[in-house]
């Protein structure tokens, strides 16, 4: 291997932290150059980036504007990267109902999840932002989905998570659909609270805990 991965990856999420598009695409470029997993890169490099991002929101060092031009760093690494990701193959594609809840028009960690989960082998129905609790539970009942994946940014629009859960459990149907939620503001502390099956901090752990929930691989 003549690039070390782990320098690499460093560097993909510096670039997306300090929201250098053109810095972002030419080490991409480089990921591919060199043989490196993609997915590999996405995940330890643009992807924790984001996360990192995030975490600067969390902490009002980032607002808005700067989340959407780390945002637009990963974009820029994510289309060098997405034509080389290896999708694994289902024998069956289970389907995951995915967006964000009602007044959240954020969703950058959304995209990122679906991207991830569709190159883990899932069938992403994607509901877009600002989506109704009942809107989840109508898609996923009509696709007969295995899963709703919830995610947030802001602590505001948190109750419409347990909102979902609630409208399974008065049509007797909770038990039907596995539901995880994510997003900056979200903890595992909360997931338990609102009687949620997961809970993910990034779109990495969001895979692993989807596969773990509906025993793929």
């Amino acid at each position: 291997m003549s690039v070390n991965k782990e320098e690499l990856f460093a560097k993909l999420a510096d670039a997306v932290l300090e929201m250098e598009e053109e810095l972002a695409a030419a080490l991409s470029k480089e990921v591919i150059e060199n043989g490196v997993d993609a997915f590999e890169a996405i995940d330890q490099g643009l992807a924790h980036g984001m996360y990192r991002a995030g975490k600067l929101f969390e902490e009002e060092e980032y607002f808005v504007p700067e989340l959407l031009m780390c945002s637009d760093a990963m974009n820029a690494g994510l289309d060098v990267l997405k034509p080389h990701l290896k999708v694994e193959e289902q024998a069956e594609k289970l389907k995951v109902v995915i967006g964000v809840v009602e007044g959240d028009t954020h969703d950058i960690g959304k995209n990122l999840v679906k991207l991830m989960l569709e190159t883990s082998g899932f069938e992403l129905i994607d509901l877009g932002r600002d989506v109704t609790p009942q809107a989840f539970v109508d898609k996923a009942k009509e696709e007969a989905a295995a899963m709703i994946a919830i995610g947030t940014l802001m602590t505001t629009t948190m109750d419409g998570m347990g909102e979902v859960i609630k409208i399974l459990k008065n049509e007797n149907i909770r038990d039907q659909f596995k539901v995880i939620v994510g997003g900056a503001p979200i903890s595992q502390s909360f997931a338990d609270k609102i009687g949620a099956d997961g809970y993910a901090s990034n779109a990495a752990q969001a895979v692993k805990l989807s596969k773990d929930l509906l025993s793929v691989g």
